[in-house]
């Protein structure tokens, strides 16, 4: 049966040029589905039946799974024997009847400046780790990249005189970002302290590395993030809170929206405009609130005029 989920996983990436990330959750899915199906005496994927693929649902919702979760993994399971009927692996589709869970509309989460401000502060630079930690942060808010770009990045990837860093990103489509003079002056002191100290070979072509000398991992780099959110009581943060802060900012500074989307890297620009609905949202409450304001100042100096006592003066007008 992993033998299947093998081809499967194959047929992704080179015909559909899935990121490594889909894969791994759609590799990860379908094991999670093989162990259930064993325990249900399934021994091929030919055995699997509609009420085994139900159970498996079932047993997901049991187990409180959230529903996005569930979502991805019915979707997964779909494609898998999609696949599996076209290839002649299975003669019948056991999840024609299987329905996706309402999933909640999707909303970024991102940071106010002033909390972007407190997690870069909490990073302590006098160690090579913290200067990796603070170059980063520094260089995720300055270009909004995605954490498996930033990790993914070379040291030839970022050109420091001209101010860019090279991105790769999903399907293969680069682009060149520029970096804020602080994330530069972050990225040097790295490069020439903090790196030198972590890297065990010169031959290592990672920018960002761990203690061990190899390329920082995604799973690492969120480690690191939650324990300093942790250590200035952010509670709601998500490996791409920088990347969304980031994009909200830029609508806010008056970037347009194509712009934005470039930056980000976005294939489809309506995935783009959600950050224009938040920022409008924010516009719009920033502005109630400064309105209430005005009418509370309004109401006091009303109130402040009718109380003043009345003079020889004011009285002789009166």
């Amino acid at each position: 049966m992993e033998r299947a989920i093998q081809d499967y996983v194959h047929a992704l990436a080179s015909q559909k040029k899935s990121s490594e990330n889909t894969l791994g959750a759609y590799r990860s899915d379908l094991k999670q589905l093989v162990s259930f199906a064993r325990e249900q005496g399934a021994q091929a994927w030919d055995q699997v039946t509609p009420a085994i693929v139900a159970g498996f649902i079932e047993e997901l919702n049991r187990r409180q799974y959230a529903a996005t979760s569930i979502a991805r993994k019915i979707a997964a399971v779909k494609s898998f024997f999609h696949f599996l009927l076209a290839t002649g692996v299975v003669t019948s589709e056991p999840t024609g009847e299987l329905g996706a869970p309402h999933v909640e509309k999707y909303t970024p989460s991102a940071l106010a400046h002033d909390d972007v401000e407190r997690l870069l502060a909490a990073v302590v630079t006098d160690t090579p780790a913290g200067q990796r930690d603070y170059a980063m942060l520094q260089c995720l808010y300055a270009t909004g990249m995605r954490v498996t770009e930033l990790v993914t990045t070379d040291v030839a990837d970022l050109d420091l005189a001209r101010g860019h860093i090279r991105c790769s990103g999903r399907n293969g489509r680069e682009r060149l970002l520029p970096l804020r003079p602080v994330a530069q002056h972050a990225l040097a002191v790295y490069l020439n302290d903090g790196r030198r100290a972590l890297a065990h070979s010169a031959d290592e072509p990672g920018l960002f590395l761990n203690h061990h000398g190899q390329r920082l991992t995604r799973q690492g780099f969120w480690l690191i993030m939650k324990g300093y959110a942790k250590a200035v009581g952010i509670a709601r943060i998500t490996p791409h809170t920088l990347r969304h802060s980031f994009a909200l900012e830029m609508l806010g500074r008056g970037v347009e929206l194509r712009t934005v989307q470039e930056l980000l890297g976005h294939a489809n620009i309506s995935t783009t405009q959600i950050y224009s609905h938040l920022q409008q949202a924010k516009t719009a409450s920033i502005a109630s609130v400064l309105g209430e304001i005005e009418a509370l100042q309004e109401h006091v100096r009303d109130e402040s005029s009718e109380r003043v006592p009345a003079t020889p003066q004011t009285a002789a007008k009166r």
